[in-house]
């Protein structure tokens, strides 16, 4: 095997499966905070804001 059809070979498996990773990793990142249980993350992220430094202490 040439170096050539090695790249070839790379290039084919960087542009097919690659591609369908990366979009299958941005929907799964995409639709991350909706899952059921992260509710309580999510409303903690949102008003995290809004404590005071010296609440949790």
């Amino acid at each position: 095997m040439s170096w050539h059809s090695t790249y070839d070979f790379l290039r084919h498996m960087a542009d097919s499966w690659g591609l369908l990773a990366m979009m299958l990793m941005w929907i799964a990142f995409a639709l991350w905070p909706f899952r059921p249980g992260a509710k309580h993350h999510n409303d903690r992220a949102a008003n995290m804001i809004f404590e005071d430094q010296n609440d949790g202490k």
